[in-house]
């Protein structure tokens, strides 16, 4: 039908131009809520800020038999709200193993965004949570700067409420550390549980709170089924091992006897025991020569096997000529080691 048709049939003149212009914004509005969602944005749905655009039709055959006639309603858009939603949870594959004493010891945790908007996002730790065994003094927030996971002295970005929140993007993660000194009082097996919070910046309370215009996009800012805060925990637990060393002497004298003579040969037995969960490293044993006596060359034994007196060399024995040495490694709690050897009295 013909602008001419059109305005005989009794239609306003304009109802053309203004159906033209309805559809090109009904297809831009279309183009545009396309590039505005992402594939990642799963958890809220539609990113918050895109426009729901609607337009009806209505279409009836022409008059006098001619072609068929459509008439756009009016474009109704509504404005997508900002969802906001958060979840913290621990990235720790279990108890973070410490020990007394101990600074800079880290529980990692991760904070998504599983809001439909971009948000930041104030974080907090409690290193004092009531039933556990011991609590840990807090050094600092991080950031994982370099996106691996680790926590890199030096490298990763300390975190300072108010300056550096963190932004996410709907379905963005960061990692985040808490960094603690474990006290020396700390008993092994002991556990210490440490609490990261996450809270949205634009608000939290009860699901379904509005904050009137404050929406990523322009639109309202509604509280999701978290509240817009969550919380999660990891733990450390101290492994600690501790040592107990015995040392006894038997004599054997030139008739046959036990009399400490010149002469005389003693020998000494050493019985290093380890106790806890934890692990001692590089734990050497070391026993000076005493006086008026000579060490015997070739006499050191660990669990009655003979060790060659030569230091850096293959075996765990070594006398430096003044005192034995035996080096054991790393040694669990739960463990004994007999160390031997032999002297004559001068």
């Amino acid at each position: 039908m013909t602008r001419q048709q059109h305005q005989a049939c009794g239609w306003p003149s304009h109802s053309f131009a203004d159906i033209s212009v309805r559809r090109r914004l009904t297809l831009a509005a279309g183009a545009a809520a396309l590039l505005l969602t992402p594939a990642s944005a799963q958890a809220a749905g539609t990113v918050a800020g895109t426009d729901i655009v609607n337009v009806a039709q209505a279409s009836f055959d022409g008059p006098s038999g001619g072609p068929p006639v459509t008439i756009d309603s009016n474009i109704v858009t509504i404005k997508v709200d900002e969802l906001l939603d958060v979840t913290v949870v621990s990235s720790d594959p279990g108890d973070v193993a410490t020990s007394p004493g101990l600074t800079g010891q880290a529980t990692t945790y991760q904070v998504t965004n599983t809001g439909n908007g971009s948000e930041a996002f104030t974080l907090s730790a409690d290193t004092a949570k009531p039933g556990d065994e011991f609590d840990t003094t807090f050094e600092q927030i991080i950031l994982d700067t370099n996106g691996n996971g680790v926590y890199d002295p030096g490298v990763d970005t300390i975190y300072s409420p108010g300056t550096n929140d963190p932004v996410l993007a709907p379905d963005e993660s960061v990692t985040v550390f808490i960094l603690s000194t474990i006290p020396a009082s700390a008993g092994d097996a002991d556990r210490a549980e440490i609490e990261l919070s996450a809270v949205a910046k634009t608000g939290s309370g009860t699901p379904g709170d509005i904050f009137a215009g404050q929406g990523d996009g322009g639109g309202d800012a509604v509280v999701g089924s978290t509240g817009a805060s969550d919380e999660a925990s990891g733990f450390f637990v101290i492994e600690a091992a501790e040592i107990t060393l015995v040392k006894s002497a038997t004599i054997i004298d030139p008739f046959g006897g036990t009399e400490a003579v010149p002469g005389a040969v003693i020998r000494y037995q050493l019985v290093a025991t380890t106790t806890g969960t934890g692990n001692l490293t590089n734990l050497a044993i070391t026993d000076d020569i005493p006086a008026d006596t000579t060490y015997n060359a070739g006499s050191i034994t660990l669990e009655g096997a003979a060790l060659t007196d030569a230091p850096g060399d293959a075996d765990a024995g070594a006398f430096d000529g003044s005192a034995i040495v035996v080096a054991l490694g790393t040694v669990p709690g739960g463990q004994t080691r007999t160390i031997t050897f032999q002297v004559t009295i001068d």
